[in-house]
């Protein structure tokens, strides 16, 4: 059995950037930072920063584009793909990027870039439901066992 998955959680360091294919498919590439963080022998806590280049196609990376801005939190599930060329000094380059294969939108900061704008445009700019069959179940509300989809 072969497996070739990433899962990351992290904050995107730049803003996306979106083109257009010449067969008319939208490409977004992103880049986003990672921390890991440790204790190192001494029982100090250590942290390092790891960068990741995504590669988001169609309608993710229409969604990506529109939703996302340097400093936002993201889920990104794919997986990775080498590729290579030769530059312009003939020399042979390596690039590893993942493909994203799932994008889920982290928490939207308060008073982001629609702060000011009309109330239409800002329900226009509404970040897509994810979840949208979860069932709210409010917090007074008694669960019944056999609603438990599981």
């Amino acid at each position: 059995m072969n497996v070739n998955k990433v899962l990351l959680v992290g904050r995107l360091v730049e803003n996306p950037e979106v083109r257009t294919t010449p067969s008319g498919q939208s490409v977004c590439t992103l880049r986003m930072a990672t921390n890991r963080t440790w204790t190192d022998k001494q029982g100090q806590r250590q942290t390092d920063a790891e960068f990741h280049s995504i590669v988001l196609w169609a309608k993710m990376a229409d969604i990506a584009s529109r939703y996302l801005q340097k400093g936002s939190i993201a889920y990104i599930e794919g997986r990775l793909q080498t590729r290579s060329w030769q530059d312009q000094a003939g020399v042979k380059k390596y690039r590893t990027e993942i493909i994203a294969e799932n994008l889920q939108l982290g928490p939207r900061s308060e008073g982001g870039s629609s702060q000011g704008s009309s109330e239409q445009e800002q329900e226009h700019r509404r970040e897509p439901s994810l979840q949208e069959d979860i069932p709210v179940i409010e917090e007074d509300e008694e669960i019944d066992i056999k609603d438990i989809p599981f």
